[in-house]
């Protein structure tokens, strides 16, 4: 029996109130970068069955129209450039006001998440169609790797019994292939990307996406698109200012606020940034949407900002470490602990006074966190890695996921233990709570992950 085997049988009884709920589609925003990153695919069908396949994504649109410009589809092997719209619903054309609106003439592609159960024909102000495909929610599932729920009651399951009866082996056999099954998803979403953009921005994007932290990785991915690697790779000296402009931190407000300081910091900012803003500013409609609130200091987004120019300086270097075959996590590790800023070392935010201490810009559980969730699972999908070296991976601390997966089906923090010591079982850990916990809605009473723990040898 196989991890993957054990994952036939989940199957979704009635709703009980108990349980959390996760909402419908996630924000507009999300679903664009999702769709911008390349995690949905290339190859998709029209409404009316025609074959489309995305030759280029094109570019972020920061102005009025459509949400991409320069995009390039071939439909039925016709190739069409221009303008794509993308929307949560299909009604959204007509409701928006798309169909009346001249900017949205040329738009070759309308992307939906929601189908119309009248199918009504999209068209532009000229009375002509727009090729519309609908993404299905199989496809956005896999793109976000995201569960019926987001929360599950935090008390010991039914697995907790079988699982005291079955030997340490069985248990380690168990949670090394739930491992390996999800770094084997984490491979297959982070080579979409790759081929959509190449692997430099898949990992500029990833990287991005780790600094972020909880509150700020699809605002963090969302600013690795808009201010795209090999643009900024193209003007290195215009990098930093490049990357807080289009991130929206520069502003003359600021200026005021900050210490006299910081002040020549900024100004150097703004000097390069009003040369290149009209290539990267976004309308106030398409702002980043940083969360600024229940943050610690050292992970405002200021300093996220920070920390990613930091690592443009020394790029080449760090995609040398990241990428290698065979990978080692250590030198990874070492490299991204010792990064260093002249400003940033030692503040928290661009209003913050100077920090006594040094203060790291991309400390340990960051880096294991971008290993474990990219780099560890492209190695090992590229055997450019082992299972037996990712194992010996050594975490830190289990976030509040891991342990609510450690009390369900443990029993409790003390019985979890020997599971809690390496990266990989906490990503099994966190398997498991997806695929099981957060996809039974009966509050473990018709889950068969207990069941089924009885037969696993």
């Amino acid at each position: 029996m196989t991890y993957a085997y054990l994952l036939e049988s989940v199957w979704h009884p009635p709703l009980a109130f108990a349980e959390t709920v996760a909402g419908g589609l996630p924000p507009e925003l999300e679903l664009q970068a999702l769709w911008f990153a390349g995690t949905l695919g290339r190859v998709f069908r029209t409404t009316t069955g025609k074959a489309v396949r995305i030759i280029q994504f094109g570019e972020w649109n920061r102005g009025a129209g459509p949400d991409f410009i320069q995009a390039a589809v071939e439909i039925d092997g016709e190739l069409r450039t221009g303008p794509l719209e993308l929307d949560p619903q299909a009604g959204d054309w007509e409701a928006h006001g798309h169909a009346e609106n001249p900017a949205f003439r040329d738009v070759v592609l309308h992307v939906v998440f929601k189908a119309d159960a009248r199918r009504p024909f999209t068209r532009t102000c000229d009375h002509g169609e727009v090729p519309q495909v609908v993404i299905t929610e199989m496809q956005l599932s896999d793109a976000m790797n995201r569960p019926q729920r987001e929360v599950a009651i935090a008390h010991p399951g039914r697995c907790v019994f079988p699982l005291k009866n079955l030997p340490l082996g069985a248990i380690e056999r168990l949670l090394d292939e739930a491992a390996v099954f999800r770094a084997n998803g984490k491979a297959s979403r982070w080579l979409r990307t790759a081929d959509a953009h190449g692997w430099d921005a898949a990992l500029f994007q990833a990287t991005a996406e780790t600094l972020g932290y909880r509150g700020n990785a699809l605002a963090m991915r969302l600013l690795a698109q808009r201010a795209p690697l090999a643009l900024l790779k193209a003007d290195d000296a215009a990098a930093e200012a490049v990357l807080f402009g289009t991130a929206g931190f520069l502003s003359s407000d600021l200026h005021e606020q900050a210490p006299p300081d910081t002040r020549d910091y900024l100004r150097g900012l703004w000097d390069t940034w009003w040369k290149n803003r009209a290539c990267y500013e976004a309308t106030p409609d398409r702002a980043i949407p940083w969360q600024t609130h229940a943050q610690r200091p050292a992970n405002h987004p200021h300093r996220r900002v920070g920390a990613l120019s930091a690592l443009m300086k020394v790029w080449p270097q760090y995609r040398r470490l990241a990428l290698v075959r065979p990978f080692a996590a250590k030198p990874v590790i070492d490299f991204l602990q010792t990064l260093e800023h002249e400003f940033w070392t030692h503040r928290h935010t661009l209003t913050s006074a100077l920090a006594k201490q040094r203060v790291a810009l991309f400390g340990r559980d960051r880096a294991l966190e971008l290993i474990a969730n990219h780099l560890a699972p492209l190695a090992m999908h590229e055997d450019g890695m082992s299972y037996q070296s990712y194992a010996k991976l050594r975490n830190s601390a289990a976030n509040d996921k891991v342990k609510r997966c450690s009390l369900r089906l443990f029993g409790s923090s003390k019985a979890a233990a020997p599971w809690l010591r390496r990266v990989c079982h906490h990503q099994a850990l966190l398997q498991v709570y997806q695929d099981f916990c957060l996809e039974d809605f009966s509050d473990c009473k018709d889950c068969p992950f207990p069941e089924q723990l009885a037969q696993w040898r």
